[in-house]
């Protein structure tokens, strides 16, 4: 079986729709009885990455919190892991002042 991309064909490996933006800050996740802490390294309108071991699973589902003022919270599921390194996170803002203030963010922040 042929791996190799075809000739010509380009490679898209970015499945984001949307640009993330470089972001250091702390995320709390509720997981079952426990309070997880990561810290976030990048962020965008639907998603970002968090540095979290050990890692939780593709498909995984919770509730977060940014740690900013005021805080914002997040619906979230794990859409890939990077083993050593983290997981990309898929979200969703239930507050339409959190969508707002994640705008408010994203406008001061430098891309990736």
């Amino acid at each position: 079986m042929n791996t190799e991309p075809l000739a010509g064909m380009p490679v898209d490996n970015e499945r984001r729709q949307s640009q993330r933006k470089k972001f250091r800050g702390k995320i709390e996740i509720e997981w079952g009885s426990m309070i997880l802490i990561g810290t976030i390294r990048d962020i965008g309108p639907h998603g970002l990455f968090v540095e979290l071991t050990p890692p939780l699973w593709v498909g995984a589902t919770f509730v977060a919190r940014v740690i900013m003022n005021p805080i914002l919270q997040l619906d979230c599921t794990v859409r890939r892991v990077e083993p050593g390194r983290g997981i990309a996170i898929e979200f969703e803002i239930p507050e339409e002042s959190g969508k707002a203030q994640l705008r408010d963010v994203l406008a001061d922040l430098p891309p990736v």
